[in-house]
């Protein structure tokens, strides 16, 4: 058995692989052998069928399962004996010949390899970001108070609607209690509510901003064509070529982020312990109850919901990627520069 590698360029490699008889004969006889002993055909006491029989029905399978184990090694050895850091998976190329399945026959597969890129990334205080102060603009203080008038006024009526269809019932039923608010206490409202609102999304902004820095300085590049078709064979009927094109800049950028915060947890020797899942699991939980209106649970109801999340594997990595994003963001704030900017909240909404 043969490999041949052919280096395309510094992310693509093609890999051509000849098996040859001698190298899946033995596997494809005891395949045939165990088919054998486990045939119940009519006529045949169960592991006495003939061999000829045993060929005829399962030996292009047995045949095709043998080549692929050996192949399936020969790949994973090279692979790992030239120390190749391959992007998903081999991808049998566009220049595979046509394959005979004939017992006996020599077979040449060749493949496709997409290959990481090599990242070298530092970090320092001359790498600068904005870190955005929203001041609230007065058309969008304008538009909260507005907001809020109409809800208070909808919630008074829907009082005033249930005191009316509480009268004549029991006297010890209380009444519904209506809420009233003065224009300044709506003002003020408003106003906690933008500061607040914007707060987290300057926040969010700063986070979002160093990452693509980071990644712009790192100038990764990658083999795009083939990430297409890997991802192509990897979602097989769930997508399509044209599904695939459309989102692919995003894809792309999310994936080179993956590289970058992989290669900087290295770099500053993180890492991600039980005790990291759990509370980030627990502030997930929380938060979603929160979206619902629900504050102050019992301790024993978040713990539950927690222990369940962290038993669905994929939960867990997604919970591990946001870790890693919590640390590795955080990281960069202490080691770059945070160039305060003042910012009107018209001007920041507008940010691309």
């Amino acid at each position: 058995m043969k490999v041949l590698q052919n280096k395309i360029d510094d992310l693509n490699l093609e890999l051509t692989v000849e098996v040859e008889a001698a190298d899946y004969a033995e596997i494809e006889r005891k395949k045939l052998a165990e088919r054998k002993r486990t045939a119940d055909f009519k006529g045949f006491r169960k592991g006495m069928a003939p061999m000829s029989m045993i060929k005829k029905i399962f030996g292009e399978q047995c045949l095709v399962e043998a080549v692929n184990q050996v192949l399936s090694g020969a790949l994973d050895s090279h692979i790992k004996d030239n120390s190749l850091h391959v992007i998903g998976e081999p991808l049998s190329s566009e220049k595979q010949p046509e394959i005979e399945w004939v017992d006996g026959n020599d077979f040449t597969f060749v493949f496709d390899l997409g290959l990481y890129p090599e990242i070298s990334l530092e970090v320092g205080k001359d790498d600068k970001v904005p870190s955005y102060t929203v001041s609230v603009s007065a058309k969008d203080k304008t538009t909260m108070v507005e907001n809020l008038k109409k809800y208070y006024e909808e919630k008074a009526k829907a009082d005033e609607e249930n005191k009316s269809s509480e009268e004549g019932k029991d006297d010890k039923e209380q009444p519904s209690v209506k809420e009233e608010k003065t224009d300044e206490e709506i003002e003020k409202e408003a106003s906690d509510r933008l500061e607040a609102q914007f707060k987290n999304e300057a926040e969010w902004r700063l986070s979002k901003d160093i990452r693509e820095y980071v990644v712009n300085k790192a100038n990764i590049t990658l083999p795009e064509e083939f990430l297409k078709r890997w991802l192509l064979v990897a979602n097989q009927g769930k997508v399509t070529k044209e599904d695939i094109d459309k989102e692919f800049d995003g894809f792309l950028s999310d994936f080179k982020w993956q590289l970058v915060r992989g290669y900087l947890m290295k770099k500053y020797d993180f890492k991600i312990d039980e005790k990291d899942l759990h509370e980030a699991a627990e502030a997930y939980v929380t938060y979603q109850y929160a979206m619902y209106g629900l504050s102050n649970l019992p301790k024993e109801m978040i713990q539950e919901a927690v222990v369940n999340i962290l038993q669905n594997q994929e939960q867990v990595q997604r919970i591990a990627e946001n870790v890693e994003d919590s640390k590795v963001v955080s990281k960069l704030k202490e080691e770059m520069t945070l160039e305060p900017t003042k910012i009107t909240s018209l001007k920041f909404k507008d940010l691309k």
